[in-house]
């Protein structure tokens, strides 16, 4: 099978980590994944790829003055499909989504749209780019999304659409094991990683630690990422006093390293697409504390029954459900930790959402709900 795999860049985000994952797992099977970076220029790709991913670039493609390079963009990508003529076409994020659907409209080509983020609370899509999915993706073989949530919200916001599939993320590429114990220390730390913009909201996370700190004398917050929020959160740090005590190290390229030397995890998100850190840290056997933002964490955690699962925009709720995860023993958290790792590694492991995008491509009408391995899966909200 040959696929045409569209995406707007591979640099360091959460949909460039899975571009790469399921490029690599197709590549791995045997497929020829043509893997293409429609909005930025040459030379940067911050994901490892299979050496028979092929990759390209469409800027490479496009000629002609600035005011022309639209069109110019919808000419290229139109002649680089029909001459790699794929069986099947995969594009990801709502403006390439948008693109590919109409520069490739007439070429009788199976496509599948992925959204990458909730659509009734996507951030910074212009009038003009709703409006063209809410024309667009009716067109498309199917509109996947990654949660049950997510797929009543894009009926809201694209209501022609009748082919959707719910389809997660998968666990990536070498996570390692679920770890067998805490690390020993002195010292505790909950971690959150992402980046510092508003909706990750970890100026309120900061808040509610320097709160609870007297509390827990041994803890220590510690947030990984890089973002525009970032500066002015490490001057409230100051402002607090607490720079032995909550650390922004900054970006992080272990992540997964320095999750495994924590001893709890905390997302604080006003809203997810499909929340990769909380996944990758409940497969690591972190205890979890996360806010029922839609949408994700409900389904992860079971509706709460792997993580403390707390009410969006209740800071109360979120402090207490932090309090218990502090205070509980080493044995507790391992427990629980433990719990959720088992849980998530059967339900999200990457040979059950390959499938689920295999199927992607069916003619059939109609939602196709990702099937994972729990019986105790959460049903479809409503």
């Amino acid at each position: 099978m040959r696929l045409l795999f569209l995406v707007s860049s591979m640099h360091g985000g959460g949909a460039e980590r899975v571009a790469a994952t399921l490029a690599n797992a197709w590549a791995r099977r045997g497929d020829e994944v043509i893997l293409v970076c429609c909005y930025s220029g040459r030379g940067r790709c911050d994901q490892a790829l299979d050496p028979a991913v092929r990759l390209l670039w469409l800027a490479d493609r496009v000629r002609g003055p600035a005011w022309l390079r639209p069109l110019a963009k919808f000419a290229a990508l139109r002649c680089l499909a029909r001459e790699c003529r794929p069986d099947r076409v995969l594009s990801f994020l709502t403006n390439v989504n948008v693109t590919a659907l109409l520069a490739l409209r007439g070429l009788d080509l199976p496509i599948v749209v992925g959204e990458r983020t909730d659509p009734a609370h996507s951030v910074n899509l212009e009038p003009a780019l709703r409006r063209l999915r809410r024309l667009t993706y009716p067109w498309a073989r199917r509109v996947a999304v990654q949660t049950r949530r997510s797929a009543h919200h894009l009926l809201q916001v694209a209501p022609g659409v009748r082919r959707i599939a719910v389809i997660p993320n998968p666990l990536p590429d070498g996570l390692p094991a679920c770890r067998q114990a805490e690390p020993a220390g002195e010292r505790r730390v909950l971690a959150a990683l992402g980046r510092f913009n508003p909706v990750k909201q970890f100026d309120r996370l900061i808040e509610c630690f320097a709160a609870l700190a007297p509390q827990c004398p041994d803890w220590d917050l510690c947030i990984w990422g890089d973002g525009p929020q970032r500066e002015a959160c490490l001057r409230r740090v100051r402002e607090l006093g607490l720079e032995s005590r909550i650390l922004l190290p900054g970006f992080s390229r272990t992540p997964w390293d320095d999750l495994a030397r924590a001893h709890a995890f905390v997302l604080n998100s006003r809203v997810e697409g499909f929340p990769n850190a909380l996944l990758e840290a409940m497969a690591l056997g972190l205890p979890c504390v996360a806010t029922d933002c839609p949408s994700g964490p409900s389904e992860l955690t079971l509706g709460g029954r792997l993580a403390d699962l707390v009410p969006l925009g209740d800071e109360a709720a979120l402090g207490q459900a932090l309090l218990r995860v502090m205070r509980a023993g080493t044995a507790e958290r391992q427990a629980r930790g433990r719990a959720a790792a088992e849980s998530v590694r059967a339900r999200y492991g990457l040979d059950a959402v390959l499938r689920a995008w295999d199927d992607a491509w069916t003619d059939a009408d109609g939602t196709i709900g990702f099937q994972d391995r729990s019986s105790n899966a959460p049903s479809p909200a409503p």
